[in-house]
């Protein structure tokens, strides 16, 4: 078990989907309790074993599996066999060396975050489901740190001013926190490099930030922003200074994956800060966008606070698992299949098949037949 992780990778609802691909399921003892589903809520259509059990299985669904969990999942490794399907969060552009400890021994491992931004893959896309709470539970916790409160309110002791909240990246988590924000009643702007995400902030009623510069590429074929050199980061903080100085809030979200976090918020920025101010940076586990995050701690500089939650999907766990276990099913929908008989039904034992050739399959799969398919994985490996 992660240090803090309460999500549980199977949800009671999803089981039904499961029986119709003709898969029993064995459910971890005590896996679901801290996010709100306790054992008895599996006992009618799963089997309640221990996590020896649970490596019995043709296929393996976890939150996190062993490059995403480097101080547990060790212990997995010697349980993992020949064949078996591994699903979750695995980190493999960063943690290249617990992919080819997957491959030694022979397990097909399936990471959740490199689902592809294709429509035909949206309901397995389990970095959007999470960016979703994150973006949700980032305001919250922004709203709870800041001694102010969000609305405008006129009352007899006289008008309360609403709070400013800048949010830094429109992804799935910035456009959720503005969404949020916006209904806690706080004025809210935002920016992002990609000019094309323009009409969604507006579209949740927050004003977008102008900034006179252009990115070069700045997304990548899957929808996410790219890493952009020294210089154009440099002209951004420079603009940026002015809105982060006004600003009560600011929620950054700029990760860049398998790649260290952009500095958008310098020291001198957050000295610039009103008083009392609160800095929420989502990029935090991968060093932060705020150049006085500390991971997973509360910092208290020139009166402006700054937390670097690193796994704030967790915080929220009945909820965060309920889409996370949706996509983990959809996702093994879409790799298992049954021979079907002459009736058009599905007949037989379900096969775990691999089309390297599907255009969702080969982005997921990094392990199999003994070795690193992946090539974005393998490249980084050569690199390494």
């Amino acid at each position: 078990m992660f240090p803090g992780e309460r999500r549980v990778a199977i949800v009671p609802a999803v089981l039904p989907a499961l029986k119709k691909l003709g898969i029993d399921v064995v459910i971890e003892q005590g896996a679901g309790e801290a996010a709100g589903f306790p054992d008895t809520a599996y006992a009618d259509q799963a089997t309640i074993g221990s996590r020896a059990d649970i490596f019995q299985s043709e296929i393996v669904a976890a939150v996190r599996t062993l490059g995403a969990n480097p101080s547990h999942g060790a212990a997995d490794v010697s349980l993992i066999r020949a064949g078996q399907l591994i699903i979750g969060f695995a980190e493999p552009l960063t943690a290249g060396a617990a992919a080819r400890t997957i491959a030694e021994r022979g397990g097909v491992l399936a990471a959740m975050e490199l689902v592809p931004r294709i429509t035909r893959a949206q309901s397995m896309d389990a970095l959007s489901s999470m960016a979703t709470v994150v973006g949700y539970k980032a305001v919250l916790l922004a709203a709870t740190t800041l001694p102010r409160m969000f609305p405008m309110l006129n009352t007899a002791a006289g008008t309360v001013a609403a709070a400013r909240v800048f949010v830094v990246g429109a992804g799935v988590a910035g456009l959720q926190a503005i969404a949020t924000a916006r209904r806690l009643g706080a004025r809210v702007e935002a920016y992002d490099v990609r000019p094309a995400v323009k009409e969604q902030i507006q579209s949740l009623g927050a004003r977008f930030v102008e900034m006179p510069i252009e990115a070069s590429n700045a997304q990548d074929k899957g929808g996410y922003a790219t890493a952009q050199d020294e210089s154009f980061y440099r002209r951004q903080r420079e603009m940026m200074m002015k809105t982060v100085a006004t600003t009560d809030v600011v929620i950054t979200t700029a990760a860049i994956p398998g790649k260290k976090s952009p500095i958008l918020v310098t020291a001198e920025m957050v000295a610039a800060m009103p008083p009392g101010s609160v800095i929420v940076d989502l990029a935090a586990e991968r060093g932060g966008n705020c150049e006085l995050t500390v991971p997973d701690e509360v910092v208290v500089r020139h009166g402006v606070t700054i937390l670097g939650p690193t796994n704030l999907a967790a915080s929220v766990p009945y909820h965060a698992s309920q889409m996370y276990a949706r996509n983990v099913v959809t996702l093994i929908q879409h790799l298992v299949q049954r021979e079907k008989g002459a009736d058009g039904k599905a007949s037989g034992s379900p096969q775990l098949v691999l089309n390297m050739d599907d255009e969702i399959t080969k982005e997921i799969v990094v392990t199999k037949d003994g070795t690193v398919v992946h090539p974005r994985v393998r490249e980084l490996e050569a690199v390494g």
